[in-house]
């Protein structure tokens, strides 16, 4: 029992923490803000401490605590250790950031409380190692997410975001309570492990595979997939450091639940087809209507959509040790950005162009392509891409259009040398770390993780779909100065802006108008609406 034990410690102090911010709920509380930041410093100890239990003693399943199979019980493996570190660590760094930005705000004790809860909900769902406890954390990691949404509730947008977001969550919620009863069916036990152990010999027939496909829907919904991903882009109204944690770290819960359930998921493959179409198509989508918001938290929010279908399309691609590399990349880097964001706009006003912008003309953007491939050529070779699989080598070329993308820049004829010398630094910088981390991923969830099987048809075409996809939009974003004025352009940037309006009918399929304030009637009070 004692290496299961500093996983269960990580949500204990901040439960207490956040149980001691509803008694001081006022401005400057006296003992909130400090007991919340040593609480979230306790769980990452127990993190870490987690870490270290999985390298002496190896993976495993702890004993359930409860009745009947079901209770509180941890999966400690390589996916629960990850998911765990990067969850406390965020956690920690919010905290942090929370007691300065809230500070002297009217009701900083009881947002300090549900942020608490908030990340100790989040620590048990990712250990967790019965169906019953990952389905109640899962639950409540939204319902206190919901009441820091609501930290302003004054405020309209902010009222109608989380209204979508709690729409969106409960069918979520639903249906990952029935892939959890289908789950108990299929495998006769509530436990992870003996599931995950059954899926792997090809056991559960016709309930797994339509557990599988209830577990694809919770992901989507909760990891804002489209068309309902527009709850995401919307929740700017919150508090800055719920952006943080939500971008960073509640959203990759549809990731993890993939991630978790890999084994299930490669019973079904037609339903990993729909989450190769369905993020795919997100990815694209997100990342136009990113280069076209003028805001850099919406911009930002934008980029998450695309990030999350990015991360589903790999799960698709049954590549579930890159998908959660993926989440603790974006996690990072995208808590960074929010936090940061502020400081990013003051540097932005203050820049001064030193000259004209460097627009790279079509013979730029095609030596920047065939850059791109010679590079992952040259050092693919080296990390023996021949002998990886198909899905692996199609989103190395998926990357590859990323990097060509960049190195455009550096190429185009205006450019100064220092650029093209930088942007062909970063370019090789690139490919080295996608393939060393790809190998460390891949690496560290062997035996946890299985591997992807060989390509059929269908996902023969989809791997060229989506390569042919992203290769198109690569090259449109590059030569975009090119076109940018054209009347089409401007139209399509008109479109985009406004997210091709898949929001606007979200909004009135759940009747958000209803709220709008300029349906107030005169004289009344917004709070009375």
């Amino acid at each position: 029992m004692l290496p299961f034990l500093a996983p269960l410690l990580a949500p204990v102090p901040l439960l207490l923490a956040g149980a001691t911010g509803f008694f001081d709920p006022g401005p400057r509380p006296k003992y909130a803000p400090l007991l919340a930041e040593a609480a979230s410093l306790l769980a990452l100890l127990a993190a870490l401490g987690a870490a270290g239990s999985l390298i002496l003693h190896g993976a495993g399943d702890g004993r359930v605590i409860g009745i009947e199979g079901a209770g509180l019980s941890v999966r400690l493996d390589a996916v629960s250790v990850a998911m765990l570190l990067l969850v406390t660590f965020v956690g920690w760094i919010v905290v942090r950031y929370a007691r300065r930005y809230l500070d002297g705000d009217d009701r900083q004790g009881r947002f300090t409380a549900w942020l608490c809860l908030t990340l100790a909900a989040v620590a048990l769902l990712v250990t967790a190692g019965n169906l019953v406890q990952l389905v109640i954390a899962w639950i409540a990691t939204s319902l206190f997410l919901h009441r820091l949404l609501l930290f302003y509730p004054q405020r309209v947008a902010a009222r109608r975001a989380a209204r979508k977001k709690f729409i969106t969550a409960r069918l979520g919620d639903a249906a990952l309570l029935g892939a959890a009863l289908l789950l108990a069916a299929a495998y006769g036990s509530f436990q992870i492990g003996t599931i995950l152990a059954a899926a792997r010999s090809g056991a559960g027939g016709e309930l797994a595979v339509g557990a599988a496909s209830l577990i694809a829907a919770a992901a989507m919904l909760k990891s804002a997939q489209f068309p309902t991903h527009g709850w995401l882009t919307e929740v700017m109204e919150a508090p800055t450091p719920v952006s943080a944690l939500l971008h960073a770290g509640v959203i990759n819960a549809g990731g993890f639940l993939l991630v978790r359930f890999a084994d299930v998921m490669l019973l079904a493959p037609g339903v990993l087809a729909v989450l190769v179409m369905v993020g795919g198509f997100t990815a694209l989508f997100g990342s136009l209507v990113m280069l076209t918001q003028p805001a850099v938290k919406t911009s930002l929010a934008w980029s998450t959509v695309a990030q999350m279908g990015f991360m589903i399309l790999e799960c698709g691609l049954a590549l579930f040790p890159l998908a959660l590399l993926h989440i603790v990349a974006h996690s990072l880097y995208k808590a960074h950005s929010f936090l940061a964001s502020g400081g990013a706009v003051e540097r932005v006003a203050a820049l001064r162009r030193p000259g004209p912008v460097a627009v790279p003309k079509a013979g730029a953007v095609a030596r920047a392509f065939l850059s791109a491939f010679v590079i992952y050529g040259l050092f693919g070779a080296g990390f023996g891409v021949a002998h990886k699989s198909p899905q692996a080598i199609v989103l190395g070329v998926i990357l590859i259009f990323g990097v060509a993308y960049m190195l455009a820049q550096g190429f185009a004829d205006a450019a100064p040398k220092a650029l093209t010398q930088r942007t062909a630094f970063y370019a090789v910088a690139v490919s080295v770390a996608y393939f060393t981390l790809q190998w460390a991923a891949i690496s560290v969830t062997a035996g946890i993780l299985p591997a992807p099987p060989a390509p059929d048809p269908l996902e023969w075409t989809l791997l060229v779909l989506a390569a042919a996809s992203f290769g198109l939009v690569a090259i449109a974003q590059a030569l975009f100065p090119l076109w940018a004025f054209h009347p089409a352009a401007a139209g399509l940037r008109v479109h985009l802006s406004n997210g091709l309006y898949a929001n606007a009918i979200f909004d009135r399929l759940i009747n958000a108008w209803s709220i709008r304030s300029s349906s107030i009637p005169a004289g009344s009070n917004a709070h009375d609406q």
